[in-house]
């Protein structure tokens, strides 16, 4: 257990259709062959970990020109976000400057993660990310193949990558990354062991929200990489609660961002 500190960044909120969130969630039917579109609002959060060896931010949210062209004008359209601001405010709104920030963690680098790596280009800060995620992210940005969730204004800059190449690995004391693939190929969760507040998961974006997460249920289609490689995660994340009485938190859950914030 380490004597670590988390604390929330608000960074806005993404509406959605519910259909994206969750596979199925209005489904037409003979009686009904035209259900209403249910929009759902997620709130958009980074996480600074004050850790003995290190202050780490993880995730680096939107970019603050998302709605003005540095998304595509149909994913914004789709995913709209309100509550845009540069990383810098919402980090000194919270009592931390950039200059704090040691180490960041890239759960992975979908345009509503890896929008504020802007702040560390030409710095030694090391950014950590998975070795199957940077290269999809690449293929994806670069070529007409892959995920168009991927911007490459966002992560194309001269950044001081550390890469991780294994499902799991340990570069901060009782802090764990763990592959999640599904979503993406690279995910990352965060597995910590706190002294205050027991076995705490950042699952990130491996459950959107809890009806992901504890009915079982995946995001639409658009929002994975594999299916099957997302329930195969959604059983080790399990594992790692059952084993450990954990505490785990979804991506974009506003209850679960809640729980976060008591911790």
């Amino acid at each position: 257990m380490v004597d670590a500190s988390i604390t929330p960044i608000d960074r806005g909120t993404i509406t959605a259709d519910s259909n994206n969130i969750v596979e199925g969630f209005s489904l037409g039917s003979a009686a009904d062959p035209n259900p209403e579109t249910v929009m759902a609002d997620g709130p958009v959060y980074n996480v600074v970990i004050d850790h003995p060896e290190a202050t780490i931010l993880w995730d680096t949210g939107s970019h603050p020109d998302a709605a003005d062209g540095h998304w595509p004008e149909e994913l914004y359209a789709a995913f709209e976000h309100s509550g845009l601001r540069p990383l810098e405010d919402d980090l000194a709104d919270a009592g931390y400057d950039v200059d704090d920030v040691d180490a960041v963690i890239q759960t992975h680098l979908h345009l509503d993660h890896a929008g504020g790596l802007y702040a560390f280009e030409g710095t030694d800060v090391p950014i950590y990310v998975h070795e199957r995620e940077l290269k999809y992210a690449y293929y994806s940005a670069k070529t007409d193949a892959g995920d168009e969730a991927y911007v490459a204004g966002d992560f194309d800059r001269d950044l001081n990558w550390k890469i991780v190449h294994g499902d799991r690995e340990q570069h901060f004391a009782d802090l764990e990354f763990v592959r999640l693939p599904g979503h993406t190929p690279g995910l990352l969760g965060l597995v910590l062991e706190l002294e205050d507040a027991g076995t705490v998961v950042l699952a990130g974006d491996q459950a959107y929200t809890r009806a992901n997460y504890h009915d079982e249920r995946p995001m639409g289609g658009q929002l994975l990489w594999s299916k099957r490689h997302w329930l195969e995660s959604l059983r080790t994340v399990q594992e790692i609660e059952r084993r450990r009485d954990a505490t785990v938190i979804c991506g974009h859950d506003g209850d679960d961002l809640e729980t976060l914030r008591g911790l």
